[in-house]
């Protein structure tokens, strides 16, 4: 099975970070993509999705150092859906986007436009066999995201 979401996109406002009792590092941003199109009169149409992006552990705190509002990122990570209630005791329900590594995709000064995509270095750790929702117990690492390599062998067509 395969969870991914890959988003380029811009910032809608700067990360908001905070400190679990723990120390860890939880950092949360809004991401806008655009898609254009043409309408039936032939007019061109855009359309901005935004989406809600969690980033743990070191990662929140390069988010916190490295991205502001406007900045162009390109990001992948895992679709979350979660259920709180609201300070009048609601069932809320929110969806999100928990990051496994970003790139800024910024154009340089100087010229250069600094819009290359991921290397290695970028990867996300290894799978742990950790598959629940909540964070991780490791300081140092990202979310555990599951490689094709360690996936459970199937009978997939393909």
């Amino acid at each position: 099975m395969l969870n991914r979401v890959t988003l380029i996109g811009n910032l809608g406002r700067d990360p908001e970070v905070r400190r679990l009792e723990s120390g860890i590092a939880v950092a949360k941003f809004s991401v806008a993509t655009n898609e254009s199109y043409k309408d039936k009169s032939g007019e061109w149409q855009k359309v901005t999705e935004w989406h809600d992006v969690v980033c743990w552990r070191s990662l929140a705190e390069r988010a916190e150092s490295q991205l502001k509002k406007g900045s162009m990122v390109y990001l992948e990570g895992k679709l979350t859906h979660r259920k709180y209630q609201d300070k009048e005791g609601r069932d809320r329900y929110i969806t999100e986007v928990v990051a496994a590594m970003f790139r800024i995709l910024n154009r340089q000064e100087g010229g250069s436009s600094g819009m290359s995509m991921p290397s290695a270095s970028d990867a996300p750790p290894a799978y742990t066999g950790n598959n629940n929702n909540a964070a991780p117990a490791n300081n140092n690492t990202a979310p555990a995201t599951e490689t094709v390599a360690d996936a459970p062998d199937d009978d997939l067509p393909f």
